[in-house]
């Protein structure tokens, strides 16, 4: 099976980037539970205030089917409401080369 990855776009609520970043922070942390999720970083945009990106690279479509379903990860997950101006924007890929993971 082929790796999965994805760039998930995130804008907060207005007045809301401060707590939406320490949710972020959160989810990230939790995500270690998950054995097939090789990278999870979640990013600011230099240019847009208030706009995230996650960049998340999965093992296969398995790790991906799973993810958030964790006890950790869906508590972490469970504090995104009311901080987002609304649904995540989700890019699907496939990943071609690669630093740091084989492809």
């Amino acid at each position: 099976m082929s790796k999965i990855s994805l760039i998930a776009k995130l804008t907060a609520a207005d007045g809301k980037s401060s707590e939406l970043e320490a949710v972020l922070r959160g989810v990230c942390a939790a995500a270690s539970e998950e054995d097939g999720l090789e990278i999870y970083s979640a990013n600011a945009a230099n240019d847009q205030a208030g706009v995230y990106y996650f960049f998340e690279v999965y093992r296969d479509a398995d790790a991906l089917a799973v993810h958030g379903k964790g006890d950790g990860m869906s508590k972490a997950m469970g504090a995104f409401k009311g901080l987002l101006a609304g649904r995540p924007e989700v890019t699907m890929l496939t990943p071609v080369a690669a630093k740091g993971i084989d492809v």
